[in-house]
């Protein structure tokens, strides 16, 4: 029963609750505002279809896998427009109806394929221009603008106001990605580079439903979990420098200024009267969100006082509240060296705070010194996993 589970039921890969219900809610509303507009348009009364079902196949492919290739813009318009004229095509000069939608189907992929538009529900849009019935079949060439090139039109724009919206990036640009989040792009650890991905994925001969850049990305953050595993000995709490003094959010920014100079540190941690981080100001929020200085003294532009004035109801008062990054990364002092880096990589600081259980400020750990900690727990780990005889040789050589 194992092997016959493994080879019919497919692995999907692990996805969150919210990201779930994020693909259903998409699909509810991209479907039905394309059908609500669809419908004003041609009126209800009319004898055009308004919506035909391979836009709920579309749908799926746009709102659970917007990462797909076979969900690009491209994809959807072209898949379903192509195989919307083959269709027509198939049905206008072959008499019997099950060749026919045969035909218009095969023929569609073939030329999807072709032009680098495939698109899975475009096939029932090639089998409905032949099967659909003679509200379908009287038409002709019709079919291919309305309802297919506007149903596809339509829910391509809710695709793309829903997904960027929410937080997704679409249309889907792995290597856009993989930039955005510091992922190199042409090479990657043990000398695998994006010129070996593609060989392998030659290999196959085969459609497989993963851009190139999402597979090196995939494997980058593999072999970065993999290093993670290998240092893990060394926790944040032996790294962490405390006596740093944290300002409050009242501070003004020349005395944050100060203390940033003070202390050489790039961070700062901002906390309320019991200790607790609120978030952090840094050099990049003293420089990015002030227009200028004076007298070496940090000073709010017009945008900012106008952006805040408008978020708070109140005037700026020049404090560090005004300009300090909330929901930045904290960190434990269990937090592991590797994995510490990896968050702080991740949010883009050189320093960052480490509170206990209960919120409150310990110290602030440096980058570079987890660094240094996790490569010597990796040098670590390969000696005590050296052979008797090759650490031998390695005192000898010392």
């Amino acid at each position: 029963m194992t092997r016959f589970r493994d080879r019919f039921v497919p692995r999907l890969a692990p996805v969150s609750l919210l990201e779930r219900a994020r693909s259903a809610c998409g699909a509810l509303l991209g479907l039905l505002c394309t059908g609500l507009i669809a419908r004003a348009a041609v009126g209800s009364g009319a004898d055009l279809p308004i919506l035909v079902a391979p836009m709920g196949a579309s749908a799926v492919l746009l709102f659970a896998v917007p990462a797909s290739p076979l969900a690009q813009p491209w994809s959807i318009l072209g898949g379903n427009i192509v195989a919307a004229l083959v269709g027509v095509t198939a049905a206008a000069h072959i008499g019997d109806a099950m060749f026919a939608g045969a035909v218009a189907v095969s023929a569609a992929i073939a030329v999807m394929m072709l032009l680098g538009c495939l698109h899975p529900p475009s096939g029932a849009v090639a089998l409905t221009a032949v099967l659909g019935g003679p509200a379908i079949r009287d038409l002709g060439y019709t079919f291919v603008l309305w309802p297919v090139g506007a149903n596809s039109l339509l829910l391509l724009i809710c695709a793309l106001l829903f997904n960027n919206l929410t937080g997704r990036r679409y249309p889907h640009a792995a290597s856009v990605a993989a930039r955005d989040a510091g992922e190199p792009g042409a090479a990657m650890g043990s000398g695998l580079t994006t010129a070996d991905i593609d060989a392998a994925l030659a290999q196959f001969d085969e459609v497989l439903d993963i851009d190139p850049g999402d597979l090196q990305v995939i494997l980058r953050r593999a072999q970065v979990h993999a290093s993670l595993r290998q240092s893990g000995q060394t926790t944040c709490g032996a790294l962490v420098t405390r006596g740093i003094r944290a300002i409050a959010p009242d501070t003004p920014l020349r005395d944050a200024l100060a203390s940033l100079r003070q202390h050489r540190v790039t961070m700062v941690p901002v906390t309320d009267e019991s200790a607790r981080v609120l978030g952090i100001v840094t050099q990049d929020d003293l420089i990015d969100k002030t227009i200028g200085w004076e007298r070496r003294t940090p000073r709010l532009g017009f945008g900012r006082r106008l952006a805040l004035m408008l978020q708070r109801g109140r005037a700026p008062q020049g404090t560090v509240a005004d300009v300090m990054t909330t929901g930045t990364v904290t960190l434990q002092p269990h937090t592991a060296a590797g994995q510490a880096a990896w968050l702080m990589m991740q949010g883009g600081l050189r320093q960052a705070p480490v509170v206990g259980a209960d919120g409150r400020l310990i110290g602030i750990v440096d980058q570079m010194d987890l660094i240094g900690a996790m490569l010597a727990d990796i040098a670590h780990d390969h000696a005590g996993h050296a052979s008797p005889e090759r650490r031998q040789a390695g005192r000898r050589a010392g």
